[in-house]
């Protein structure tokens, strides 16, 4: 058989075109992957602060990794086992006020970083305390597609 230049340059096109659109079909269904699990964390952001409100530890029971770390702005780690303790303690544990702004998540694989600032008035261990933070949460994609928190890190925000 015998093969001329005219059928390898249309063959090589014909790879081209089938390649191209191999990886902008991968690269669409990639961004919409991130678009919806912008929306998740996002949504699950926005939900932890109503849980803090609310005093509701069922979010955290949900949401949090069983081997969760936070680095709070006061200078002390908490885990996933102290943060329900103080739930738990409602007479000297409450949010009386939180609201977060300028959420920004990112994407990396089934790595999904968050970035807000909140400000909020609470009792913590007896103790009033109100500030603006600057936070950063680190959520991991689980096998069943669920997201869970698995780090967090707070500092306040300079005067």
């Amino acid at each position: 058989m015998r093969v001329t230049k005219s059928t390898l340059v249309v063959l090589g096109l014909a790879l081209a075109v089938t390649a191209f659109t191999a990886s902008a079909l991968s690269k669409k269904q990639s961004n919409a992957t991130d678009a919806d699990a912008i929306a998740t964390i996002t949504q699950m952001e926005n939900a932890a602060v109503k849980a803090d409100m609310a005093g509701d530890p069922s979010f955290v029971e949900k949401n949090y990794a069983d081997n969760f770390t936070g680095g709070s702005s006061w200078g002390n780690w908490e885990t996933k086992q102290s943060i329900l303790g103080d739930m738990k303690d409602s007479k000297n544990n409450k949010t009386n006020s939180e609201e977060i702004s300028e959420l920004n998540v990112r994407i990396y694989g089934d790595t999904a970083i968050a970035t807000y600032r909140s400000t909020y008035d609470s009792l913590y261990h007896g103790d009033h305390r109100a500030r603006t933070i600057l936070s950063t949460d680190t959520f991991v994609r689980q096998q069943d597609n669920s997201w869970k928190q698995v780090a967090s890190h707070s500092s306040e925000l300079a005067k």
